[in-house]
Order: structure tokens, then C-alpha cells, then sequence
């Protein structure tokens, strides 16, 4: 009977995510639509005030445009809402910045990643004590490490050991919190084809080379062997927020020597945190798997060379494009075209721990499916909580003075709150989450058919997912390379 109580107790529960905010800033309408609505009334006002009906009838195309792109919605915006995209799309195409081509006479400053678009200003710092390289953002003013992670197949677990996973993770994930100094983590999830290397180093750990006819027959197919489908890799991306960590790098001697004693201090807590979760920690990335990662993810066709050839393609300076091209809704790189995918809802049900199943066991797609992690701290966290439950009460209140119905979207908001608020106060941390799925393939067909099967494996995980447009290479730095960027 204790034995079944025990059972009871962990058995995997299910879980809800909170809803994505829609409020706005006055009864639900966003800042780009009060200005063309404020617009709009100020030229009827005016109007009015001048020279009467027939003014409004001469300013009618003013403030009907007004109150068309404030009201009628495009693919899921309104229209006004699309202008600052379409405008920064169009200034971009002028300038000539949609394409990016390697300067192969001029060398790049030392030290510096041969990367388009503002990832150029990246910078890498090799850290003596740990052997880890540290990308440096002076734009953003963060210090970014990755390590590699290695877990069973959580889908094949039993449920008391799942749920044990499970909260191992979310330790990892508080302990975050609890920091004050990471300014992000990303979690990124890809697949890359097999070259076949597994099973050579399968047969150097349990072959027998003892020469006879089994063996030798039995290496010569595993050497002709070619690739056999595909891997997946898993990292985490630790982001060090180096205005947060000043006081502390000042103490550690200042400097990028400063801060990258501090990022190894948060290494090693997370280190400790992942183990302790039952992961498997592969190391700190060096500068050499580093630059592999990137040159692959804009090359994918040269992955199965650079795996078999281990002394190839090892270096930072060299691991960027040759070429880049952004279109509207896709980009393309070296040898592969890209769509990077915005999970723009989560479920709104009750889900297992595993729901993204459907879209990470996809086969026969490359994909890297990135999780970004904004840790809040727990004084912020509150203030932000108290702020938002005073505007919805107060919306609720105006709402009712002029008559308006409400809405279950509002209250179901409202109650996801109260729930924040509860975790807040139970120890638990508050993390803004965004999740991107990055869409890989050699042809724009290809790549269509790719993204069409991603977006049905995203239904079947109660996800809700959006193709960006008009920032399709910020996104792909963002979805594709584990170094902590923003879209």
C-alpha cells in the first residue's frame, strides 16, 4: 500500500502555460493603433472646427485611412502594426543590406566572427581556465558560453522518472532566476545527417580486429557505410549579463579577464544543476566545435565532410557564410534555404511534460528548434505581476462604466496571472519564454514542403506557429545559432 501511495504522489502531472498578452494599452487596442485612431479624430476635430461638414467630407481620405489600418487585421496584425516592418523591409532593400558577401581579400580584425548582418560585432574570448571559448556582444553587453548535453529518450521513460526529469529541470531553470546576472539561456535542439562516424567509433569500443575474415569483411562495410539518416545534438547557450555582473568583475580584476571569471562561476553552477537533472554534460564548447556548429548551420551540405574529416574547418575566423540573400519569407545561405518558424502559442490546455514530441521526432527534416529563457528576478518579477493585475482590473472596470461585455479571454488572462503570482510566492521563478523552430532544406520546394510539415507537427503539439517576415536573417541568428541573440 506505501508503495502505491508513493506511486500516487509522482505521478506525472499535467501542465498549462499562460497566455500570450493582448491587452494593449487602452481597451485592448495597441499603441500603433491609438495613433492612427488619434489621428484620425484629430483631423475631424479639426475639421469640424474650421470649416464644417463639408471639411470632414474633404478630409475623409485622412482619417478613413486611419481607421482602416487600425481596424481591418493582415495575417494576424493590423495593418498599422505592419508598417514599421514593411518600412524597415523597404529601407533595408534601398540600402542594399538584404544580401551579404565575404570579403575574401580583406582580412577580418583578429578575434572577431565572420558573421553577416550585426552579429559581425561578435568578438571571441578564449578562457584560459576552462579551455571554453566566450562570445562577446558589445552591443547587447553579454558574455556567452555553450555547452553540450547529452539525455536518454525522454518518451520512452517511465512516468515517476519523467516527472523526476522534469523537476530536476525546472531547479535548473529557478536556479537561473535566482542568479540576477544571466541575461538569457537558449536551449537549441537540432538534427544534422549522419555521416556514418558512428558506427566506425562503435566498432573501435566493441569490435574485435582480430583479423579474420568476419572482421575485416565486417570493416570494410562500415568504412564504405555512408550516411545512415540522422543525429541529434543538443546545447545550451548561458548568457552573462555583464551591466548586472560590473560589481563582481571589479572584483574579479575587470575587464573581459573579469567578466569571464564571473561566466565561470555561472558555468560551473549550471554544470552542477544540469547533473543533477540526469544530464549529460559534454563539455564547454572550444572555439573549434564552436565554429563548426556555425559553418553547418550555413553550409549544411559540408557537415558529413567537416564530421569525417576532424581537422578541417576548425576555425572561427573562417566558420561564417560566403553568401547570404534574405527574401521576404525565407533566407539562403551557402548551400541550403532557411524559414525560421515563431511558436506564437503555446497550449492552451493542460499538457504532459513531452508535448513537443511531434515536433522534434520529425523525419527527414533538418530543423533546430530553439528555446530562449529570459530569466526575470523575483523583486522585478513581482512589480511586473502587481502592474499587470492593476491594468486588468482597471480595464475591467472602465469596460463596465461604458457598457462593454467581458470577455473569457480577459478572465482566463486574469486567472494565469493569479497562478504567476502563486509560483512567484511558492519559490518558483519567472521566465519569459520564446520558442523559434529554424527550417532547413536545399531548395525553396523542399523547403515549403519542410516548413508545411513542421507547422503539422506543431498542431499535433498544441502549438500555434507563425513564418516572420521582413526579419528572417535576425531570426535565423536568433533560431539557428546557440549565441543567445534576439529577434
Amino acid at each position: 500500500m506505501e508503495t502505491d501511495r508513493n506511486r500516487a504522489e509522482y505521478r506525472l502531472p499535467p501542465m498549462r502555460f499562460s497566455r500570450l498578452t493582448k491587452r494593449g494599452i487602452m481597451l485592448g487596442l495597441s499603441l500603433p493603433q491609438l495613433i492612427a485612431l488619434s489621428i484620425g479624430t484629430l483631423t475631424i476635430v479639426t475639421a469640424l472646427y474650421t470649416t464644417g461638414a463639408s471639411g470632414v467630407a474633404w478630409t475623409s481620405p485622412i482619417w478613413g485611412t486611419a481607421a482602416v489600418i487600425a481596424g481591418i487585421t493582415i495575417g494576424g496584425r493590423k495593418i498599422v502594426e505592419w508598417m514599421p516592418v514593411v518600412t524597415r523591409w523597404a529601407w533595408r532593400s534601398g540600402h542594399e543590406q538584404l544580401t551579404y558577401r565575404r570579403r575574401i581579400i580583406r582580412p577580418r580584425p583578429v578575434g572577431t566572427l565572420s558573421l553577416p548582418g550585426d552579429a559581425a560585432a561578435l568578438r571571441e574570448w578564449n578562457d584560459p581556465e576552462s579551455g571554453a571559448v566566450m562570445i562577446h556582444d558589445p552591443h547587447t553587453q553579454t558574455l556567452t558560453a555553450v555547452v553540450a548535453v547529452s539525455h536518454p529518450a525522454f518518451a520512452l521513460l517511465d512516468p515517476d522518472e519523467q516527472h523526476r526529469r522534469v523537476v530536476g529541470w525546472g531547479r535548473v531553470l529557478a536556479g537561473a532566476c535566482r542568479s540576477g546576472r544571466i541575461a538569457r539561456l537558449q536551449v537549441s535542439e537540432r538534427t544534422l545527417p549522419d555521416s556514418g562516424t558512428g558506427l566506425s567509433e562503435w566498432w573501435e569500443r566493441h569490435g574485435t580486429n582480430d583479423g579474420s575474415w568476419a572482421a575485416t569483411t565486417y570493416r570494410d562495410l562500415i568504412e564504405r557505410a555512408g550516411p545512415a539518416g540522422e543525429r541529434h545534438a543538443t546545447t545550451i547557450a548561458l548568457s552573462l549579463d555583464l551591466s548586472a555582473a560590473s560589481r563582481q568583475a571589479r572584483t574579479q580584476g575587470g575587464g573581459m579577464r573579469g567578466a569571464a571569471t564571473v561566466l565561470h562561476q555561472e558555468m560551473t553552477a549550471l554544470t552542477g544543476a544540469l547533473r543533477a537533472a540526469d544530464l549529460t554534460v559534454g563539455g564547454w564548447l572550444t572555439a573549434d566545435e564552436l565554429a563548426v556548429i556555425l559553418r553547418t548551420a550555413y553550409d549544411p551540405a559540408v557537415g558529413v565532410d567537416l564530421e569525417r574529416h576532424p581537422l578541417v574547418g576548425r576555425s572561427l575566423a573562417t566558420a561564417g557564410p560566403v553568401a547570404v540573400a534574405e527574401s521576404w519569407d525565407h533566407l539562403r545561405t551557402d548551400s541550403a534555404f532557411h524559414a525560421v518558424l515563431w511558436i506564437s502559442e503555446w497550449p492552451r490546455s493542460q499538457v504532459f511534460p513531452g508535448f513537443l514530441s511531434p515536433l522534434v521526432f520529425t523525419n527527414g527534416i533538418l530543423r533546430t528548434v530553439s528555446l530562449h529563457y529570459l530569466p526575470v528576478r523575483a523583486d522585478q518579477a513581482a512589480r511586473d505581476l502587481r502592474k499587470k493585475k492593476t491594468e486588468l482590473i482597471s480595464d475591467a472596470h472602465q469596460r463596465t462604466r461604458i457598457g462593454q461585455i467581458e470577455d473569457a479571454y480577459a478572465t482566463a488572462e486574469y486567472d494565469d496571472l493569479l497562478h504567476q503570482e502563486a509560483d512567484l510566492t511558492a519559490g518558483h521563478g519567472v521566465l519569459r519564454t520564446t520558442g523559434l523552430v529554424c527550417v532547413t532544406a536545399p531548395t525553396v520546394d523542399e523547403l515549403d514542403a519542410a516548413v508545411a510539415s513542421i507547422e503539422q507537427a506543431a498542431i499535433q503539439a498544441s502549438c500555434e506557429t507563425r513564418r516572420l517576415v521582413g526579419q528572417q536573417a535576425q531570426a535565423f541568428t536568433a533560431a539557428a545559432l546557440p549565441l543567445c541573440r534576439s529577434v
